[in-house]
């Protein structure tokens, strides 16, 4: 490694020297502990007790060959500060830990896996004018072997194909996994970390989750891991205080801490820089991980996320550095920030002045819809505008669109029971939204569950209620979800999100009605989504789409399939001169395909 590079927050690839390294000779271990007095390696192999670790390259670096020592074997670093006082750590560099309660890391091999998913690596892109359409999946309680068991988990292994089955069959081509770094916290959804460079130990080993990716890619499937560049557990046996100073935090409490109580990341400090780098190296690297969604960029931006603190320069300019080295280095993986500031050009690359992230979120567009859809349909058009606010500023940042786990936890209800109304008129309102979504330009992101309206509220320890598809209006919801999904995979008009020429609105202006109509444009043919969002019959509703087109009806919201109340094949709508006239029942929507 080059240390010079190392300590100048250049380095992409510390993993490769730091950590525990199997070879032919056993097993080496090298940490960084640049204030300690000595350190020592603890294990399975020794009894725990003390083997001393030698001091290399600038002294501040340890060192030792241990022969005996083999994979899967314990181990931890016994630091001993300036006055002789020691704390077990685990390895910050580790690439296993134990399962929790357990503290220790673990000997694993990341080298062992053979992928072959050369063909999907050949033909991967970030997505700019393609379909990406996310599933965001919290792994522990998407299925479980059992509620009752709080380590009722499947292994990575063993959950791959019936996720990736259920994935291809509702129309995602990308699954968006909340962090699988090591976290000692269930409650904490793997966004407090102890191990940045370990897959958590709950599902199993590095192997079997490089397995779940590896079939992942096989099927058409990207991966994106939720990657944390911010924050660390506050636990003393893992980064905090490693040496016996702070290391990787502010040495004052007021910048060290933030409002999660977790401690912060010192992004002015090379180390830090080159740890953090090499963490989101290591899953692209390694795991062929195809995209990272970087969590609480706001609170790198700001000091602890307060505007008026002003801006962190130092964090700033290590998302600019650790993005453009990142995308240097894969140029095909995506970079997408969970960002709800207004600061410019997030998604920009950095040589047009931007942050280098390929997307943002648009918080802003997720809780301005969540609102109005929550709000009694007496008060639609007072709000009207409040939709298609969101086409004022979209060309600002390349956005995705997403319906999150946030969104449903911490008594937000679920997003079909934050329909307004009562159960029955919920889910058309329900539909209605998901084709306002897809038609809306920006790539999508839909969490676990929603897909078949899940009404209960997330819980990590259980796993969604797939018994509520035994009841008609949840399978046909999700029924309803296949076809909006299907129809926005294969239709190129929906996927140029950023040419405004591909976006126009049919009709923004018919408030009194609460109607609205989108059109996305392509050469391939336009799609039309026509979209009543009132309790009432819109009869003899009118939009303009040209002589030179001919109207196919995709979908109707509204159908019978979908527990609708139009029968299906009975969708009435006539064209004539370049118009189309419809009548359009309460809370649903139409989608066609025009074409010249």
């Amino acid at each position: 490694m080059d240390i010079y590079g190392f300590y100048k927050g250049e380095a992409f690839s510390a993993y490769k020297y730091l950590g525990a390294h199997i070879t032919a000779e056993g097993v080496v271990f090298r940490t960084y502990a640049p204030n300690a007095s000595r350190v020592s390696v603890i294990g399975d192999f020794n009894g725990w007790d003390d083997t001393p670790m030698n001091p290399v390259a600038d002294g501040r670096f340890y060192e030792i060959l241990c022969p005996d020592v083999t994979e899967g074997m314990r181990y931890k670093y016994r630091i001993y500060d300036r006055q002789d006082n020691f704390i077990d750590h685990c390895d910050p560099y580790g690439f296993g830990m134990e399962v929790r309660p357990g503290t220790c890391s673990v000997v694993r091999s990341i080298s062992g896996y053979r992928f072959s998913d050369e063909k999907w690596l050949s033909h991967r892109s970030d997505c700019r004018d393609k379909p990406l359409n996310i599933y965001e999946v919290h792994l522990g309680s998407w299925k479980r072997v059992s509620d009752e068991d709080e380590n009722g988990w499947y292994t990575y292994s063993e959950i791959a194909d019936m996720l990736i089955e259920h994935v291809l069959e509702c129309g995602y081509n990308y699954i968006e996994f909340m962090p699988l770094s090591e976290h000692p916290a269930d409650e904490s959804w793997g966004y407090q970390i102890t191990g940045f460079f370990a897959p958590t130990s709950r599902y199993g080993t590095p192997a079997q989750l490089m397995e779940l990716i590896d079939k992942c890619h096989r099927n058409g499937i990207g991966v994106i891991m939720d990657f944390v560049p911010f924050h660390f557990a506050v636990d003393h046996y893992a980064l905090t205080e490693y040496d016996g100073t702070r290391l990787y935090e502010f040495p004052d409490d007021e910048a060290a801490y933030n409002e999660w109580g977790s401690r912060n990341f010192m992004h002015s400090k090379g180390e830090v820089r080159s740890f953090l780098q090499s963490s989101a190296n290591y899953w692209l690297e390694e795991y062929h991980v195809d995209g990272l969604r970087m969590d609480a960029i706001r609170n790198m931006i700001y000091w602890n996320g307060k505007e008026y603190l002003g801006e962190n320069r130092y964090a700033i300019q290590f998302l600019k550095d650790m993005n453009s080295g990142l995308k240097a280095r894969h140029p095909s993986v995506l970079l997408a920030a969970e960002d709800s500031s207004s600061y410019p050009k997030v998604a920009a690359p950095v040589f047009d002045g931007g942050l280098g992230f390929d997307y943002k979120w648009d918080l802003g567009w997720m809780h301005d819809t969540l609102e109005y859809f929550q709000s009694a349909p007496m008060y639609r058009t007072r709000d009207y505008h409040k939709l298609t606010f969101s086409m004022l500023y979209f060309y600002n940042e390349k956005y995705i669109l997403p319906l999150s786990h946030d969104e449903v936890v911490h008594g937000k209800a679920t997003i079909v029971q934050k329909m307004n109304g009562q159960y029955e008129a919920k889910f058309p309102q329900a539909r209605a939204l998901y084709m306002y979504m897809i038609a809306h330009p920006g790539k999508k992101l839909n969490f676990m569950g929603s897909e078949f309206g899940q009404l209960r509220e997330w819980d990590e320890k259980r796993q969604q209620d797939w018994d509520m598809l035994k009841y008609p209006m949840h399978d046909s919801f999700m029924e309803y979800i296949k076809r909006l999904n299907s129809i926005y995979l294969e239709n190129t008009a929906l996927h140029y999100d950023y040419d405004p020429t591909n976006f126009e609105w049919a009709d923004c202006v018919s408030i009194d009605r609460c109607v609205y109509a989108i059109r996305r444009k392509s050469a391939e043919g336009d799609i039309l989504a026509v979209l009543n969002f009132s309790d009432w019959y819109q009869f003899d509703y009118t939009v303009t789409i040209g002589d030179e087109y001919e109207a196919e009806l995709l979908l109707d919201s509204d159908d019978q399939l979908y527990s609708g109340t139009t029968p299906h094949g009975e969708t009435k709508f006539v064209q004539e001169g370049g118009v189309l006239e419809m009548d359009i029942p309460p809370f649903s929507g139409r989608m066609f395909l025009l074409k010249k």
